[in-house]
């Protein structure tokens, strides 16, 4: 694989997906292991400066790993993933750390999602009416509710809050409130 080859491999990366430099990196390193490199007329393997490569596109605005973050941690959000699903996502994307800190959802967001998810997966106030039925089996329920809604990257306050609300309404109105403090207009 030639310098070249490898240059307009990562445009045609970039072109394709929304990734990271980290991602980009590792992807061309990749490729260089899987194919080989070519050698020049003498024999002599061809050296390819890959960070180099990368921060030129970087450079060129063809990578930017803040929109990256910024369109990712708006998508999970509003899929209904809490801020630690996002942050690992981002973390495991090579979003640096600074930047996951700048595009963590704030509390609104957070409350937000979480009442998404919960909705989903038709959990609390979302969820059938409880029929009255065994304690033990009500039990379990809850515990997997809770288990469902961890694993989404919830904090455990904001699963409490919700598992526990009455209605829809209240959980709602829990939004509305992270709203106000914040200020926000419900955006992520």
């Amino acid at each position: 694989m030639t310098e070249t080859k490898l240059r307009d491999l990562a445009l045609h990366y970039a072109a394709r997906f929304a990734s990271t430099a980290a991602r980009l990196e590792a992807y061309l390193v990749r490729k260089i292991r899987e194919r080989g490199l070519a050698e020049d007329a003498d024999g002599r393997t061809v050296d390819v400066d890959v960070p180099a490569l990368v921060a030129r596109l970087v450079e060129l605005g063809y990578v930017d790993d803040d929109a990256y973050a910024r369109m990712r941690a708006r998508d999970l959000g509003g899929r209904g993933y809490g801020a630690r699903r996002v942050d690992e996502t981002l973390r495991h994307a090579g979003v640096g750390e600074a930047l996951r800190a700048v595009h963590a959802p704030g509390e609104h967001a957070a409350r937000k999602a979480a009442a998404v998810m919960a909705r989903k997966r038709r959990l609390g106030p979302y969820g059938a009416p409880d029929a009255g039925g065994d304690p033990l089996a009500m039990r379990k329920a809850h515990e997997k509710a809770v288990a469902a809604l961890l694993r989404a990257g919830h904090q455990y306050d904001h699963v409490k809050v919700i598992l526990a609300a009455g209605s829809i309404g209240d959980v709602e109105d829990w939004i509305a409130e992270a709203a106000e403090d914040e200020g926000m207009d419900g955006q992520w």
